[in-house]
């Protein structure tokens, strides 16, 4: 069996390393998966050592890609110019709908109008992400599938395991609160900068490290007003992380007796929260519809009210002021993970999914490989 996926944006983010992920399962059971992108915003490291993947806006190139291999499938996330060119392209195989983005404005272009294609069915990562699908269309099924993490890519590493030589860079008696993202409105970095303050004026202990951000369309307004705000002795900033040294950030930041924080506004998933818990890392995020979903509060971590800076540096406060606590929540983060989402949990049903798609398109005596 041999899928397409189209998306415009190849970014470092939730979504290709949900993909990833995926992608490595799927070909473990008989399926590859080519990815079809026109923009790439610094992801190509991540995709590119473990399939096919085609960067182009040529609209005439992308339609001989769908022409010229026979996919047996193609899923498209949020990129509603796909319709077009699967139309142009006469491909007459299933097609699967991705609706990633959570902010209902922004999903609209991608559902209102499927260009004289029916989609077989809407997949979101979350029961919040299908709550806003529904808004939209109502004649097309709509399926929850939670992204999945390679177990055996992020886990908690031993302490001879960690990489001390790749940024960053621990100081001793420093405990690390990781903020991993892009640097836009949506991640809500002001916040993080507000707390920042907070925590600069009442200790000394605590460093922040940034990851990410080196594409982000707000890098340069955050970069004023982390200096403005003289925050650069506690935030540390690493626009550019290999993917395939997160698991070492996440092991210092477990070793400081640390956690992550996430001031993001909303979410359709949150890959770095399943990144971060299967890692050993307690995750402090607001109290939100999907973080519910994937945070268990008082046990993998703690959530804040709303926007409440002083409430998001008192959640923060009590785990990395109580080293017990802390090493609870990391172990209960790594069990939870484990059995919610590691990719086997989870991939399951998405194969599942794809192989009654295809076998109903192919007719009663199709073959789908999926051993």
């Amino acid at each position: 069996m041999k899928v397409l996926v189209i998306w415009r944006l190849l970014t470092v983010g939730g979504v290709n390393a949900g993909w990833r992920n995926r992608s490595i399962y799927f070909k473990q059971h008989g399926i590859n998966t080519e990815f079809l992108y026109t923009t790439d915003h610094g992801g190509l490291h991540i995709m590119q050592d473990i399939a096919q993947v085609y960067l182009t806006k040529d609209e005439q190139e992308i339609i001989n890609i769908i022409k010229n291999n026979a996919y047996d499938a193609i899923i498209v996330v949020d990129t509603s110019a796909a319709y077009k060119w699967i139309r142009k392209a006469k491909y007459h195989g299933p097609v699967i709908v991705e609706a990633r983005t959570p902010e209902l404005i922004k999903l609209i272009p991608h559902l209102k109008s499927f260009k004289g294609i029916q989609p077989e069915c809407i997949v979101v990562p979350s029961h919040y992400q299908k709550r806003l699908v529904s808004i939209l269309t109502n004649d097309v099924p709509i399926h929850v599938i939670y992204n999945g993490v390679d177990t055996t890519f992020f886990r908690a590493l031993s302490t001879e395991e960690i990489d001390i030589n790749s940024a960053p860079t621990l100081i001793a008696d420093k405990k690390i609160i990781g903020w991993i993202g892009r640097l836009d409105k949506r991640k809500n970095w002001p916040m993080l900068l507000e707390a920042a303050k907070m925590m600069k004026n009442e200790r000394s202990d605590i460093e922040i490290w940034i990851i990410g951000g080196a594409q982000s369309v707000q890098r340069e307004e955050f970069k004023a007003a982390w200096e403005e705000e003289g925050l650069t002795e506690i935030i540390k900033w690493f626009p550019v992380i290999p993917y395939q040294q997160m698991p070492h950030v996440y092991a210092k930041i477990r070793q400081s007796g640390g956690c992550t924080l996430a001031t993001t506004k909303s979410e359709s998933f949150g890959n770095t929260f399943i990144e971060s818990m299967i890692c050993g890392v307690p995750v402090v995020a607001s109290r939100m519809m999907p973080v519910t979903e994937l945070v268990a509060e008082g046990e993998t971590g703690l959530l804040f009210r709303g926007q409440n800076v002083e409430d998001a540096v008192n959640q923060l406060y009590s785990i990395l002021d109580d080293p017990v606590r802390q090493q609870q929540m990391s172990q209960a983060a790594m069990d939870h993970v484990q059995q919610q989402f590691s990719i086997q949990a989870v991939a399951d049903d998405y194969i599942h999914l794809l192989t009654k798609i295809i076998q109903k398109n192919k007719g009663a005596d199709g073959e789908v490989d999926t051993a």
